[in-house]
């Protein structure tokens, strides 16, 4: 019934944040508006907006003390490619890190919006092919 459509992502300059998007992560625009731009991924069916605002507003919640987590993650095949990418191009990252075989860092935007990057652990329930195999018993079992 519900799944996502959108995410969206504030922004001090549509125009140079849109640039530094397609470059980086490889977004096609769809539309742009006054205050926005739309897109989507090669892959996947879900969209991004940028939306501009007058003053950064970070993309994360705290966890607790000054443990920090974004409220979504972008998922690579080859994560080591992804992260000298980035940091060939001077985009500000964490190292990557290791999490029970999920290997993770983080990268910031133009306007310092934290974003994380995950690699998919074969076995894990949390593997799209898992959730694919979940979503088609579901829709059997209706």
């Amino acid at each position: 019934m519900f799944k996502v459509g959108s995410i969206f992502i504030p922004v001090t300059d549509i125009e140079k944040s849109t640039d530094w998007y397609v470059k980086f992560l490889g977004v096609k625009i769809i539309d742009s508006w006054g205050d926005g731009a739309g897109f989507y991924l090669p892959n996947g069916s879900t969209q991004l907006a940028l939306v501009k605002v007058e003053s950064p507003q970070p993309t994360e919640f705290i966890i607790k003390g000054d443990q920090r987590n974004s409220y979504f993650n972008f998922v690579v095949d080859d994560i080591e490619t992804a992260h000298q990418k980035f940091k060939q191009n001077g985009i500000v990252t964490t190292e990557i890190d290791d999490f029970g075989g999920m290997k993770f860092f983080d990268f910031f935007d133009l306007d310092g919006n934290p974003f994380s990057v995950v690699n998919e652990v074969d076995g894990s329930p949390y593997h799209s092919d898992n959730v694919r195999k979940m979503q088609e018993r579901d829709k059997k079992n209706k």
